[in-house]
């Protein structure tokens, strides 16, 4: 599991949210770089609207999988 400071993590659970019509909480989300959004402790990450927008970092853990698992969510994501 990485920090929530880590930007080299593809992926992102979510474990709580302020609009479950954007964010589910148990879901894995993709994570799109994003370093000015980093520095203020947000994230952009692709949510339920297939929309990327920025969300505190605290919604979130970080997790890194398999080249074969990033490659199958990514597949399934498109």
């Amino acid at each position: 599991m990485k920090t929530q400071k880590d930007h080299t993590c593809k992926f992102a659970i979510c474990i709580k949210t302020s609009d479950p019509d954007l964010l589910t909480p148990r879901m894995i989300y993709k994570v799109i770089p994003d370093d000015s959004a980093n520095k203020s402790n947000y994230v952009r990450i692709v949510d339920n609207e297939g929309e990327d927008y920025l969300y505190p970092t605290d919604f979130f853990v970080f997790v890194e999988f398999s080249s074969e698992v990033e490659q199958a969510l990514l597949h399934v994501s498109k």
